[in-house]
């Protein structure tokens, strides 16, 4: 637990909703820090600010960033974002890292990866360490980003911890999802997970400078072909492939175009809200299902008999299926 957590349990709510109004970047943080504890009364003060924010309309579009290791996300984003900034919007970066085992933390130095955009006024760099639980970050995540949005970010950066099941967890909370490879479609897309290129609006294929330019372009084309037989993730929109160099500040202004692009008939189509209406209650029904699985588990009388149950499924004495029915069988007893 932070010192700050500690040291101000006597906070009153309207601290933080008043000083997050006003785009109070050291409130901010510290209500993100309430999001991101575990403890039950911080979860409720969390909870209450939350709910009161929620009446502030945002504008905001949440974009999620994905590639394989070595696509260079933290450069791009450090690009985009600042080229963002300048442009007079107001960015905020919500960086999904794999977390320490020990602390629970993040383990990957975020302003550090992004120097320019963490000096930026209009940008607020945030890690949100996942304490290797999908099922936190997808909370979390969520959570931080309608306190961003609060402070008045309008565009929320979420940059993913790879190519992986976290991916499917930030396209069901973003309303555009980026995706950055490198050359060498064929050899790279073997290592990618079956279904990842079904989930991005847009395929950037960075490092697109110097020498790599012509190979970036071949593997542009190569893109173009693969996605050409995929059925898009967002109904009637192209997705495409495009290059892009983070390091010389190519093709950054186009992404930005595209984007741009897909809100406008998303929102014409009415489909960026029916989006976000479903990632509510997609939320909804995650957040019930982690919940009862942590309530079944952590019941005293449920892990005793468990443990029971076990002995008998293993020696064959009671079949799986009968085993877990009498289980839920005694779980609901217990809560009614």
């Amino acid at each position: 637990m932070s010192k700050f957590v500690k040291k101000n349990r006597d906070i009153p709510v309207e601290h933080y909703i008043n000083g997050i109004k006003k785009a109070d970047r050291v409130v901010l943080a510290q209500a993100i820090t309430l999001v991101e504890s575990n403890a039950k009364h911080h979860f409720e003060k969390a909870q209450q600010i939350i709910e009161a924010l929620l009446q502030k309309k945002s504008k905001s579009i949440r974009i999620g960033i994905t590639g394989v290791p070595g696509a260079g996300k933290s450069t791009f984003i450090d690009s985009f974002g600042t080229f963002l900034c300048e442009q007079g919007n107001r960015v905020a970066v919500l960086a999904v890292d794999p977390s320490s085992q020990v602390s629970k933390g993040s383990i990957m130095g975020d302003k550090t990866r992004m120097e320019r955009l963490s000096r930026h006024p209009n940008a607020y760099i945030r890690p949100s360490p996942s304490g290797g639980n999908l099922g936190g970050v997808n909370r979390k995540t969520r959570e931080t980003m309608i306190l961003c949005e609060a402070a008045g970010y309008n565009i929320i950066l979420v940059e993913t911890m790879g190519v992986g099941q976290g991916e499917f967890v930030v396209r069901d909370m973003v309303d555009f999802f980026l995706l950055l490879v490198l050359t060498g479609a064929g050899d790279e897309l073997q290592t990618m997970k079956k279904g990842i290129m079904e989930l991005p609006d847009l395929v950037v294929v960075n490092k697109a400078d110097g020498d790599n330019k012509e190979k970036a372009t071949h593997a542009k084309r190569e893109y173009n072909t693969i996605l050409h037989y995929l059925k898009s993730y967002t109904e009637g929109w192209i997705t495409k492939a495009v290059t892009a160099s983070a390091k010389e500040e190519e093709g950054i202004s186009e992404v930005w175009d595209i984007i741009h692009s897909f809100q406008e008939y998303t929102k014409k189509n009415h489909l960026f809200y029916e989006k976000r209406a479903e990632q509510q209650r997609n939320w909804l029904h995650d957040l019930l299902k982690q919940e009862l699985y942590r309530y079944f588990y952590n019941h005293a009388e449920i892990k005793e008999q468990l443990i029971k149950t076990e002995r008998t499924v293993i020696s064959g004495e009671k079949s799986v299926a009968s085993s877990a029915l009498d289980l839920l069988n005694l779980f609901m007893e217990k809560k009614i």
